[in-house]
């Protein structure tokens, strides 16, 4: 029979496990990366707002020298089909746990772009050999290369084949475009064959419960994209590891990892409200397909566009309370959209958020502004949720 715990404590410890208060703050941004299973980096910008809420006295440059310099993390697509920020060991378990998902994908998208079979292999080779010993931006390549076709897509089905690694941009740290390097040259000696893909998928959704769990079977195939059948036949080996739990306030069954029930039941993790402000996409709000948990379904559309994809939000306590944006437009300005009336603590301590990691988007201070109104992200076009609070009607406060 499942044992019982309330909501209140989980997203106590889910907080906790998360780097997402106070006392769980590092200045280890890998260790970081490794304890939520990578940071989401689909936009640019994500996993340095991300770390930004998670790690102590965070600078871009930090991010830069572990991902461009140490190379201890690494940029690969893999659970959801998306780009994750990894640390370099657990690279070929994603790899191998999520390739027969994501490269047939990218193989799909390159069929669509019109490119054929024999034109991907001879372009695929010229740009392994254009590669060695150096690293070029998808401009390059279509120049050194001569070609109409759509580099973009080439070098990305490249990358979900383990041959090519995405390096820096040299467009700044919000920018999506990447150098490319020969994988056997950034990482050299890491063998993407060493865990088989059975193993490799355990291995995932293991370390799944270790970040987000109590989770559902529902949860895991989504953020895995391995199919229901699988997980629970993979649930199945991982039984002696595994616990049931019972959260009244949301429907179960919830699973998580048996070592990490006793340090739930624990302690209290914080006496004080917990503030944070999240980028759009997320872990802690892509971790889960079922989201009661976090947010109340009549603010759904609020939070989650036609596609499932995030916004950037406001946490008090894990609980979502509302929507955040950053808008250079007349100036540096944090706008925030809250979905009820906050208690004045906690307002200031928003508003306190805002000011700071506005002033790490913008690399000045900026203004806040509060938002009476905001245009529901399934009513926005594709994109929207990137921006959710443009246009809207507001007032601003003082800082």
């Amino acid at each position: 029979m499942a044992s019982t715990i309330d909501l209140d404590s989980v997203n106590q410890f889910l907080l906790h496990k998360q780097h997402l208060s106070e006392e769980s703050k590092t200045e280890d941004i890998v260790q970081i990366a490794r304890d939520i299973y990578g940071l989401h980096a689909t936009g640019a910008a994500t996993p340095y707002v991300s770390l930004f809420a998670r790690a102590k006295d965070f600078t871009k440059d930090n991010l830069d020298e572990e991902l461009y310099v140490k190379r201890s993390l690494g940029k690969i697509r893999c659970v959801r089909t998306t780009v994750h920020v990894l640390p370099k060991e657990t690279i070929p378990i994603a790899f191998a746990a999520t390739r027969g998902i994501v490269e047939p994908n990218s193989q799909d998208f390159l069929q669509y772009t019109g490119i054929t079979k024999r034109q991907y292999d001879e372009t695929s080779r010229a740009i392994l050999e254009m590669l060695r010993g150096k690293g070029l931006s998808t401009l390059d390549l279509k120049k050194h290369l001569g070609t109409k076709l759509n580099i973009s897509t080439i070098v990305n089905l490249m990358c979900d084949q383990g041959l090519l690694m995405r390096g820096k941009s040299g467009k700044g740290w919000k920018s999506n475009t990447h150098t490319y390097y020969l994988f056997s040259e950034y990482f050299p000696g890491m063998d993407l064959n060493a865990v088989d893909p059975a193993s490799a998928r355990e291995l995932t959704v293991s370390q799944y419960l270790a970040s987000y769990g109590p989770a559902t079977v529902k949860d895991i195939s989504w953020w895995s994209g391995f199919t229901m059948t699988e997980v629970r036949r993979i649930l199945q080996r991982l039984a002696r590891e595994t616990t049931e739990v019972d959260i009244p306030e949301l429907k179960g069954p919830y699973l998580m990892l048996a070592a990490d029930e006793a340090t739930m039941r624990s302690r209290q993790f914080f006496d004080k409200p917990v503030v944070n402000l999240l980028p759009a996409l997320d872990p802690y709000l892509m971790g889960y397909k079922e989201r009661e948990r976090y947010l109340d379904y009549r603010n759904y559309e609020m939070v989650f566009d036609r596609s499932g994809n995030g916004t950037s939000t406001i946490l008090v306590d894990g609980g979502v309370v509302g929507v955040w944006d950053f808008s250079q437009d007349p100036e540096p300005t944090v706008k925030v959209f809250l979905f009820h009336e906050l208690e004045k603590t906690v307002l200031r301590l928003v508003e306190a958020r805002a000011l700071t990691i506005g002033e790490f988007i913008g690399d000045k201070a900026v203004a806040i502004e509060m938002c009476d109104q905001m245009v529901p992200l399934t009513q926005r076009n594709a994109g929207g949720f990137m921006s959710p609070l443009a246009p809207s009607a507001g007032r601003k406060v003082s800082n």
